[in-house]
């Protein structure tokens, strides 16, 4: 173990906590959240058609994603999904909003987005799950699981472009 492992680790923790808690707020209504259907129903609004499987898709991205980055676990997988949910939030929900966080803007996804895709990227460090199960992929691997998040959170970005306003209600 060495400094470089500590702050692997201390990144991995922190990003990966606060992803968790993210998709704590939508799935339960955590800590001032929306809730499941207050989740779902906004999903919609944002042009995803069906919203439910994209609702279910992001939650899981978040909640376990950030779970499994936070403890070193599957790692690279971790991290692929959510650098794609990473790729959607900034993109649905804050680029219109200009880049500061204090307006809604991208910032905040985007770091946490960033350094998703770094310790993807870099690897867990030593003080992991993957590490103690010698699941530890190699860098090509690594690689191109981030580059699989990033045109997955683009092509998901992009399928609301093409669905149309959403149905009205009835």
């Amino acid at each position: 173990m060495n400094a470089a492992d500590l702050g692997l680790l201390l990144i991995r923790a922190v990003v990966g906590l606060t992803f968790a808690a993210h998709g704590a707020q939508k799935a339960f209504g955590w800590w001032g959240g929306p809730g499941w259907s207050g989740w779902s129903g906004a999903v919609g609004r944002m042009g995803f058609r069906p919203a439910t499987p994209w609702a279910v898709i992001a939650i899981i991205a978040e909640l376990v994603g950030g779970l499994l980055l936070a403890v070193g676990l599957l790692t690279p997988l971790a991290a692929m999904a959510l650098v794609g949910q990473s790729v959607v939030i900034i993109g649905k929900a804050h680029w219109a909003k200009g880049f500061w966080n204090r307006d809604g803007g991208f910032e905040f996804p985007l770091s946490l987005g960033a350094a998703a895709a770094s310790i993807g990227l870099i690897g867990p460090g030593a003080l992991c799950l993957d590490v103690a199960l010698a699941i530890v992929p190699g860098p090509e691997l690594r690689v191109g699981l981030v580059a699989v998040g990033l045109v997955g959170g683009l092509v998901a970005y992009a399928t609301t472009l093409m669905a149309g306003p959403p149905p009205a209600a009835g």
